[in-house]
């Protein structure tokens, strides 16, 4: 065998040894991107930016989280879809996206996304300014049920978002029509709580934990939860059924994903990565200090919960007039 040509063999065998060591290369080999589409100092971002923190100490590289916000919600959830597959951009999905495509206003479903691990899910609660006369939910109800429709505001989140849906869920049980009170779209629950604080809005219907800035300041009140029972965090706050006799509830749940068509062993990663986060100290200490409702389910179970939500917000939405016909 001459030299070029034994030089060509041992080529070709570093070669095939290399293959298999670069189709095993671990994931992730560099920082990845973690998508929000809600702004900074929400809950949700909240939630995303512990569960970055805590993914970059179990696999080793930083997890970034960039706030991508804009039309209701649409934006970032859209731009978590249509990332490339490749598992360096993942994001956090609200329950908005069973909400957005029912309006018309994106075709992006939970359809276009790899679930990855149902993370939270937290009720909302009724919340006024300080200074506002109402102290409690039906003394607001009663204020609400006097006014002319469109003359007090509230916000919480975008046009149809969870808040929304929330608000238009409380009004139908008192008889009153979903747009009896003027949504004024928010990117997110700490814009809208700063626009209460200036008195720019009547009330809110975010988590109680998205309004605990405010409340710790002294510069609004919650006036009830529609949960099913007081929030062990936020104890002194009545359910909405304790309040004013009404038994609706609803909430706002968090999920963390990739785009659909992710590499298998990508989920293989950050599934478990997420059942262990999930089950760790540091993130049961930061549900319990924040009052966030604590929820979870692999990727199958998110991926069933989430079209199980999808068909309940198509039917209350259609229900309350705010899907598209």
């Amino acid at each position: 065998m001459n030299t070029l040509s034994r030089r060509t063999l041992l080529g070709s065998g570093a070669a095939l040894l290399a293959a298999p060591a670069l189709a095993q290369a671990k994931w992730p080999a560099r920082p990845v991107q973690m998508l929000c589409p809600w702004a900074a100092g929400g809950g949700t971002d909240a939630v995303v930016r512990i569960v970055a923190a805590l993914l970059e100490k179990e696999l080793g590289q930083p997890f970034n989280v960039v706030n991508r916000t804009g039309g209701s919600g649409v934006v970032g959830h859209a731009a978590i879809a249509q990332s490339a597959p490749d598992g360096y951009t993942l994001g956090i999905i609200t329950s908005e996206i069973g909400m957005l495509h029912w309006q018309g206003l994106t075709e992006v479903t939970y359809r276009n996304y790899t679930p990855l691990g149902l993370m939270n899910n937290d009720p909302p609660g009724i919340q006024v300014n300080v200074s506002s006369p109402y102290k409690t939910a039906k003394d607001l109800a009663e204020a609400i049920k006097a006014s002319a429709p469109g003359k007090m505001k509230a916000s919480g989140t975008g046009q149809g978002g969870i808040w929304h849906l929330a608000l238009a869920g409380w009004l139908n049980a008192m008889g009153l029509k979903a747009d009896h009170v003027r949504w004024v779209p928010s990117n997110g629950a700490a814009p809208a709580m700063q626009d209460l604080a200036a008195n720019g809005l009547d009330f809110t219907t975010c988590s109680v934990p998205e309004a605990r800035a405010m409340l710790d300041a002294g510069r609004c009140r919650s006036l009830a939860v529609m949960a099913p029972e007081r929030l062990s965090v936020f104890p002194n706050i009545p359910t909405l059924k304790e309040a004013m006799g009404i038994d609706f509830t609803t909430g706002a749940w968090r999920v963390i994903c990739g785009p659909a068509g992710l590499p298998a062993e990508v989920k293989a990663v950050v599934e478990p990565a997420l059942a262990r986060i999930y089950k760790s100290k540091d993130y049961q200490d930061f549900l319990a200090a924040r009052g966030f409702g604590g929820m979870y389910a692999d990727a199958a179970g998110t991926e069933k919960y989430m079209a199980e939500a999808d068909r309940a917000f198509g039917e209350a939405m259609k229900a309350a007039g705010l899907a598209k016909a």
